[in-house]
């Protein structure tokens, strides 16, 4: 799934393609992934709207129109946004497409269909997509080690599993946790209410800087970006941890070791990431 740092690479790269241009037409192959309203609805409503700008929240990205009106999606497992000709080739999966006026397409695939879609009203509280359940932004100047402990510690649940709480922190998800957590030198596998004051603090610290780093790490150009069809991203080569179960901890050279944490994989240093407070 992509997290903040993908998701912020796709605004970055999408923002300058489309910010205003108009919504000439909007084809819709499955109206499923439609929340909200009915497809045909999302149609009429949007056709004619000019894009103002894209922003994003969370793992979130949000299409602002000039109506002050909010398309709001989440691509979920395997969701992408392209900007094409409209002569490129359509991709299999190709559920969605915005016929722009500058003769381009904002296409939107995805193989599992799980991505979705909700246009938000300019008067309308958005109660439908769950951008309102999310908690702080990473970047956010809240975000400090008092919050995180007072927020994330009161829980025997292990502390990855409460990093990729939105409602606390958004957008951090399977892969920036395991990073997080080695950078901080902490077990992912840890009962969080069992971290110290001076490890919430040192990951007040690490994880707005290890998204930042990620973030410009992922820098694509557009063309870049659509001849990888929107699915390769720059910062592989630069995980720690996470994809190197057996490969030798670049701090340490310990061997790197795997784990189940919360139904999920997680891969972690034994000698850097002690299973026990400092």
């Amino acid at each position: 799934m992509p997290e903040l740092p993908e998701v912020e690479t796709i605004k970055r790269v999408l923002e300058p393609q489309i910010k205003g241009l108009k919504i000439m037409n909007i084809t819709v192959e499955k109206p499923e992934v439609i929340s909200r309203p009915t497809a045909d609805e999302f149609c009429n409503l949007l056709i004619g709207q000019q894009i103002s700008s894209v922003s994003r929240r969370g793992k979130f990205l949000i299409i602002h129109t000039d109506g002050r009106d909010n398309i709001i999606l989440h691509l979920r497992m395997t969701g992408c946004l392209l900007v094409t000709p409209t002569d490129y080739p359509q991709e299999k999966h190709t559920h969605v497409i915005f016929h722009l006026d500058n003769g381009t397409e904002l296409r939107f695939s995805d193989t599992r269909r799980f991505g979705r879609f909700w246009l938000i009203r300019k008067d309308e509280a958005d109660t439908y997509s769950g951008i309102d359940k999310l908690g702080l932004e990473p970047f956010d100047d809240s975000l400090t080690g008092a919050y995180l402990q007072s927020r994330l510690g009161k829980r025997k649940k292990t502390v990855k599993e409460r990093l990729r709480d939105q409602s606390i922190v958004a957008g951090i998800g399977n892969i920036y946790s395991d990073e997080i957590l080695f950078a901080a030198g902490i077990y992912p596998a840890r009962p969080a209410n069992s971290l110290n004051e001076k490890e919430w603090k040192r990951l007040a610290v690490v994880i707005p800087k290890q998204l930042q780093f990620f973030i410009e790490k992922n820098a694509l150009t557009p063309e870049d970006y659509l001849k990888s069809k929107g699915q390769n991203y720059r910062n592989a080569p630069f995980l720690q941890v996470y994809g190197h179960d057996g490969d030798c901890c670049p701090k340490c050279g310990e061997k790197l070791c795997r784990i189940v944490v919360g139904g999920r994989g997680s891969v972690y240093c034994p000698n850097c990431q002690k299973d026990s407070a400092e």
